[in-house]
């Protein structure tokens, strides 16, 4: 019998299943309250109102809806993000400056596509967005983590990796952070510390990789500009997605960058999907051209900020002491930290058999660690199911800490 997997190729071998992918298997059961995914409430879909465009888009637009389109994406639905752009980032930019993608996963893998070599340093953020660092890997990059804390990347930090590879002569090629409501810690980069990311990539002369699915789930306080507003040299690039803020089922996103880097991105995309689908492409251009979006976002906000609220009387309520948790201001997602002693790895499948699931924060960390970190989703359960889980998972949590002081006690009186 022929040996298939000999004959794959590199890429194929160096990429490795989505841990979330794996565990979403596993809590994928009525009985669980899961914590797990990244899903937006179906509660926000606008099924009405995409019904109604759909309907007219395949009765009274065939010809375009249901054919081959650019791409580079549908003229219609390049000019309505021009138009939000402006109008609410204060970004002035052209069609030429975007490309349509199937949602911004393949965003980040026409990144990588299109800047990545083996062995190529990339700098992410520790934790950083798995999907990133899936696709980052695939394409043999050396990921090198920069720390973190509530106000985002550490620049300090950043600027000593940058620095040391410059004098190794190492050819990095870009940074690559989420810098509104961090996926998974729900923390947003200062405005103070934007401003130097920006000094140090024209410094260094290194891309930004700006990933921003969810800065327009901004419940509270004020958003600090954007990094690519903020760039003046071209070296920010991008990403956006509409599966927060409309669908994820659309799998639609674009990418924002120098009209040279969207022509080279362009071609590597022919040879991926041709085109991202009219049909999807018009539903979100008449949405947008409509005028519902604004009201949508809206609903979308206050439900997301009732569950996370929901989720920090649950914690407080509920936690055991040395226990600590992100408060976003948006977003889909909070980051917890247990004691330095415990591993949210192993403590996983004690949370199953509770009836309760999480994300496991080392997952989401180049280096190995966060072994005492999870990723909380508050977008998808209900309150109820909110304030339930948290109890539960709490009490998973007090039960390992108490096993694990009775197991160091006894150590001792061995000793």
């Amino acid at each position: 019998m022929i040996d298939l997997v000999k004959n794959l190729a590199t890429v194929n071998r160096r990429t490795k299943g989505s841990v979330i992918r794996e565990l979403l298997k596993i809590t994928n059961k009525p009985e669980i309250i899961s914590f797990a995914g990244g899903l937006p409430s179906p509660e926000t879909f606008p099924v009405d109102a995409l019904a109604e465009i759909a309907h007219s888009a395949i009765k009274n637009h065939s010809r375009t809806t249901l054919q081959y389109g650019a791409t580079e994406g549908l003229p219609e639905l390049k000019a309505q993000i021009v138009k939000q752009l402006r109008e609410h980032e204060g970004i002035s930019t052209t069609p030429a400056n975007i490309l349509i993608t199937t949602a911004s996963q393949q965003a980040l893998d026409i990144v990588g596509r299109t800047f990545i070599d083996p062995s190529d340093p990339i700098l992410v953020e520790l934790p950083s967005y798995i999907g990133g660092l899936q696709v980052f890997k695939s394409y043999g990059a050396k990921l090198m983590g920069v720390r973190t804390d509530d106000d985002g990347v550490l620049v300090e930090d950043l600027e000593e990796k940058l620095s040391k590879l410059r004098q190794e002569e190492e050819h990095y090629k870009f940074v690559y952070m989420v810098p509104d409501f961090q996926n998974p810690a729900g923390v947003t980069l200062t405005a103070e510390r934007r401003n130097k990311i920006i000094e140090l990539s024209e410094r260094y002369d290194v891309l930004i990789i700006e990933d921003s699915p969810y800065r327009e789930v901004r419940f509270e306080g004020e958003a600090p500009e954007m990094l690519y507003k903020l760039d003046s040299t071209h070296n920010v690039i991008s990403l956006f997605t509409f599966s927060k803020t409309l669908a994820p089922g659309l799998r639609l996103g674009y990418i924002l960058a120098d009209e040279r880097i969207i022509q080279r991105m362009a071609v590597l995309k022919q040879s991926l999907d041709l085109c991202t689908s009219a049909l999807n492409q018009w539903l979100a251009a008449e949405f947008l051209k409509s005028g519902l979006a604004r009201a949508h976002v809206e609903k979308v906000r206050v439900l997301y900020k009732t569950r996370k609220d929901a989720m920090l009387r649950a914690l407080e309520q509920y936690m055991p002491e040395g226990v600590s948790w992100t408060k976003p201001q948006g977003g889909l997602f909070l980051w917890v930290r247990l004691p330095e002693t415990m591993n949210a790895d192993d403590m996983f499948y004690e949370a199953i058999k509770q009836n309760v699931a999480y994300v496991i924060g080392s997952a989401f960390h180049c280096d190995g660690g966060g072994q005492n970190t999870m990723r909380l989703n508050f977008s998808y359960p209900t309150e109820e199911q909110i304030d339930e889980g948290i109890k539960r998972l709490s009490d998973v949590i007090k039960a390992n800490l108490r096993h694990r002081r009775r197991s160091r006690s006894a150590h001792l009186t061995a000793r």
